[in-house]
């Protein structure tokens, strides 16, 4: 950060450890063995269980309860990791209230739906707990599998391959596994080290190694893995972070909220971290949202959260929003930004409100300007360092149902593929189902 008067209100330790320690604490205590029975008990158990439906990875939501109620958490583990498993670090980060909680008939019953999510960490954390993996792994197959990228699809990919038999190989450019769960959610969601702890446990399946700091197109490329391995899945995510490409994007403190949160997950100490007195943030999504949100925990005095659309259309949950309110943040809708002023570092960022005409967006020609010391951008993600031959549709890798590409031996699955949503949840489901699909083609 450059030394400039303008810098002076970005400082580190503007709240005691003590509360920030507070603040960022689980922000949903896990249950007790109690309150899971309670919680299990609000289950109907429905025949077609609309919560399965709902559910990217069609966990047996139904089942796993049912063998809460009964005493066996273990058991429901099992039931769970068959579909999902990181379904540990889903319980926690899931946008359940859109998907399995949302399809509860006890909406319609009560207007309180079963609380899955915790349910669900409630089971695998039990199993997690004692060590133990679910799961054996097949004898040898003597076929080695290359997965790029170690998120969520990558690490779902490489386990159901590891227990079919096949040798893995994770490739990473990160210097620790785990993807978006280790670097890209806000701490107060998976606090204690738990990306890290699901990532060890996970690889008790044994067959999986995974070589970190290395990045494809600059260590290795596509070319050499196909020659190389018998298979390659691409769960590269998405490296690039969308530019706002206004008039003095390029002062001090103006910074991208996936970098911020990145920095907050692997701190060592959160005292350290330089927080503004008067923080903007700029988008209406999960990373908007979180960075919002743990810009007001480390202290920020006047967080504000601008999207250029209605609240309706904001990609964070309803849920998240209200979370975001409650810690104070301010949110403000149809805005969209046309400068950042200040000298040398952002004083000030520049909005003009916007309204919606037949889908498209017009601006007003009214403007209104907001104080800020710190701006974080957080208005998408893309694709970078697509290696050549991949068909390319709507900015991601093209792959078909299975996550084949357009490369022969070429899977690829999670943010970097076309087609599904950018949830841990489906990027589960897409890897796991590469993986099945691998599996049949080199068998």
């Amino acid at each position: 950060m450059a030394n400039s008067p303008f810098t002076a209100g970005v400082v580190a330790g503007r709240l005691p450890p003590e509360t920030l320690q507070e603040n960022f604490s689980d922000i949903h205590p896990p249950f007790d063995a109690h309150e899971a029975a309670v919680a299990a008990d609000r289950c109907y158990f429905c025949f077609d269980a609309p919560c399965m439906a709902a559910c990217p990875t069609a966990i047996d939501i139904p089942m796993f309860i049912r063998q809460i109620q009964t005493g066996l958490p273990e058991a429901a583990a099992r039931t769970i990791f068959e579909q999902n498993i990181l379904g540990g670090m889903c319980a926690r980060v899931c946008p359940t209230e859109t998907l399995c909680e949302e399809a509860c008939v006890r909406n319609e019953a009560e207007g309180q739906p079963v609380e899955i999510g915790r349910l669900q960490r409630y089971a695998t954390d039990a199993l997690m707990e004692r060590g133990e993996h679910p799961f054996t792994r097949a004898a040898p197959t003597g076929r080695r599998v290359a997965v790029v990228g170690a998120g969520p699809a990558g690490l779902a990919c490489a386990h159901r391959l590891a227990m079919h038999g096949h040798e893995v190989v994770i490739y990473d450019a990160r210097p620790k596994a785990g993807g978006l769960n280790e670097y890209g959610i806000a701490a107060y969601k998976a606090p204690g080290g738990f990306a890290s702890a699901e990532v060890e446990w996970l690889l008790k399946i044994g067959g999986i190694t995974i070589e970190n700091g290395k990045a494809l197109g600059r260590d290795f490329t596509l070319e050499e893995l196909r020659a190389d391995f018998d298979a390659v899945f691409l769960a590269i995510g998405l490296a690039g972070v969308n530019a706002l490409g206004l008039e003095g994007e390029e002062r001090d403190n103006v910074l991208n909220a996936v970098d911020f949160i990145a920095e907050l997950r692997q701190a060592s100490d959160l005292a350290s971290l330089p927080i503004g007195r008067d923080v903007v943030v700029i988008g209406g999504g999960m990373t908007a949202i979180d960075a919002a949100v743990q810009a007001r925990l480390l202290g920020a005095l006047n967080v504000t959260l601008v999207y250029r659309r209605g609240r309706e259309k904001m990609a964070a949950s309803v849920h998240e929003q209200e979370l975001a309110a409650a810690r104070g943040v301010h949110i403000i809708t149809n805005a969209r930004p046309v400068a950042v002023h200040g000298n040398g570092a952002v004083r000030e960022v520049e909005f003009e409100y916007t309204v919606e005409e037949d889908g498209a967006l017009k601006g007003t020609g009214e403007t209104f300007r907001l104080a800020a010391d710190q701006v974080f951008k957080a208005i998408g993600q893309r694709l970078e360092g697509v290696p050549e031959g991949l068909e390319i549709s709507g900015g991601k890798i093209a792959v078909d149902a299975a996550g084949r590409t357009s490369l022969e031996g070429v899977w690829a699955g999670g943010d970097c593929a076309s087609g599904g949503d950018d949830l841990t949840v489906t990027a589960v489901a897409e890897g796991r189902d590469a993986a099945e699909d691998i599996h049949a083609a080199l068998s």
